[in-house]
């Protein structure tokens, strides 16, 4: 392997056929799935509420892949306060960034180009160092350090390489393959391509999702497929090399779609699982208080598993001793737990943030 020669991966389209009867019926469970969440979450009455939650969750998973370890308490408490920002924090934060960026170019432009994707890329690591420039990038096993990838090194290639790609995700007319195929050959595209010192993982699992809202799969960023490559994390990076070197697109392509079937159907639990439990806090607090209860409160309470008097304050435009009022009612019923972390008092939505937790 110390021999192994620089791979430049061919531009597309591949010109290969691959739509299998195996990989149609793939496609079809994937289609099924897919189009369920879309409806399902369109159906809410505040989507904010499914997408902030989300969004959140992959931030953390997405980085875990990269080993940037947070937990759980710690993405949730630093989302909501500045004194809790550690380093790894910080990384998460810039994920969350980058995708919420992605998803308003794509919504208002359209299209994704090389600029946009650069852009994405510069929030996500918070530098301008642009696609790389200097030859030495290699891919390596992260337990034995064997080296997997040698992608392009000179800056003209990969230039050239990006230029082509971001021609296949915004011109459906170059290859007549159903839209998650070719979604799958995206990502491996830019793995292969590794355009950027640093944060390319990432990068291309934020155009994974931006890919499905630029072809209509899906109107709002809620589908990732960190949490389906944690769990099959061997089997992702071994199928992603044997595209390169063992002729496995077909392979790479299934695994894929499996996992946006499956990511699907456990997206669509998560928001019944919200609802459940947002109908259940509804009736707590109609029993217990009904001149307080509110629709604007209901969501206030499931904007995120932390809040503090001034969400309150803010979202529902009270004054803060009715805020301050609502919060110790709230706890009263057991909905909110007070917890006091350095000198500001914060209230956990203790069976949102164990649902949430629980993914």
């Amino acid at each position: 392997m110390s021999q192994m020669q620089e791979f430049i991966p061919p531009k597309l389209p591949l010109k290969k056929e691959i739509e299998t009867k195996e990989i149609l019926k793939a496609t079809t469970l994937a289609h099924r799935a897919l189009a369920e969440l879309k409806g399902m979450a369109n159906s809410l009455p505040n989507q904010q509420i499914i997408i902030n939650t989300l969004v959140l969750q992959e931030a953390k998973d997405s980085s875990e892949i990269e080993n940037i370890i947070t937990t759980h308490d710690e993405v949730y408490r630093s989302d909501v306060s500045d004194n809790f920002i550690s380093s790894s924090i910080k990384e998460v934060q810039s994920y969350k960034d980058a995708l919420f960026l992605g998803f308003d170019i794509v919504k208002k432009q359209g299209i994704l180009t090389v600029n946009h994707i650069k852009s994405i890329q510069k929030k996500l690591e918070q530098n301008d160092a642009g696609f790389r420039k200097q030859s030495g990038t290699v891919l390596k096993n992260p337990t034995t350090g064997e080296i997997k990838l040698i992608p392009p090194q000179q800056p003209e290639d990969i230039v050239d390489l990006m230029s082509n790609l971001t021609e296949y995700i915004n011109d459906d007319s170059l290859e007549d393959f159903d839209p998650l195929v070719k979604m799958a050959i995206v990502h491996y595209q830019f793995e292969s391509i590794h355009p950027f010192y640093d944060g390319n993982g990432r990068t291309g699992r934020i155009i994974n999702i931006l890919y499905l809202v630029l072809h209509q799969l899906l109107d709002m960023p809620i589908l990732y497929l960190s949490r389906y490559i944690i769990k099959n994390k061997a089997d992702y990076y071994k199928l992603l090399n044997d595209v390169s070197f063992n002729n496995g697109l077909n392979e790479w392509v299934l695994f894929l779609l499996k996992g946006i079937q499956e990511i699907s159907i456990e997206t669509i639990q998560i928001i019944k699982d919200i609802e459940k439990l947002m109908s259940e806090t509804k009736k707590t607090i109609k029993e217990n208080h009904p001149k307080m209860y509110s629709k604007d409160l209901l969501e206030a309470l499931f904007y995120h598993p932390y809040t503090k008097r001034a969400f309150i304050e803010e979202h529902l435009s009270i004054s803060r001793p009715t805020a301050t009022n609502y919060l110790k009612e709230l706890e009263h019923m057991g909905i909110l737990s007070s917890k006091k972390i350095g000198k500001e008092i914060f209230y956990v939505h203790n069976k949102l943030f164990k649902l949430l937790t629980d993914m």
